[in-house]
């Protein structure tokens, strides 16, 4: 006969086998999933568009960011962290990213929603690139999984235009 701690030892190991087993199956199944979210931003008003003292140039406007992200939400979804950006190219680099905005949702209930806001962060450019600028803004998620590897992504938004002169 097997003593206790030995029988102890067998039903743990079994335990955490079964337990990996499922995790694997669980991050696997989440592969199978195809979300379908949308997104839309309409920029209201550009409330100030300056040029500081040492040459940057920053932008506030007020905008209407709408979305539907609840098909990123499956059984295995702990939250997505989702930020809107404004992204341009310059001289200087190919690609500029500025974030605006961003939020956690923590349920599929939160993952339909409007909001009404100026930028949460200052959409400053190092220099004076931004006037006439043409630019698109980006809604980026990332989701964070309860088991398995976090995945992200973004539709982009292109059209945006700047003005021509500060105010």
């Amino acid at each position: 006969m097997h003593s206790w701690g030995y029988r102890l030892n067998a039903v743990a190991t079994f335990s955490l086998t079964v337990l990996g087993v499922m995790c694997g199956m669980v991050s696997f199944s989440d592969n199978f999933n195809h979300p379908t979210p949308s997104a839309d931003v309409r920029v209201l008003n550009i409330n100030w568009f300056q040029r500081h003292p040492d040459g940057n140039d920053e932008v506030s406007m007020t905008m209407n960011i709408t979305a539907n992200l609840q098909s990123l939400f499956t059984w295995n979804t702990k939250q997505v962290f989702v930020f809107l950006a404004a992204e341009y190219e310059t001289p200087m680099n190919s690609l500029n990213q500025v974030s605006l905005w961003d939020g956690i949702i923590p349920t599929k209930e939160h993952a339909r929603f409007w909001i009404h806001t100026a930028n949460k962060y200052r959409f400053i450019d190092q220099g004076s690139n931004l006037r006439g600028k043409d630019f698109n803004l980006t809604l980026h998620w990332h989701v964070m999984p309860k088991t398995g590897k976090m995945f992200a992504d973004k539709i982009v938004m292109p059209g945006y235009h700047l003005l021509e002169d500060y105010r």
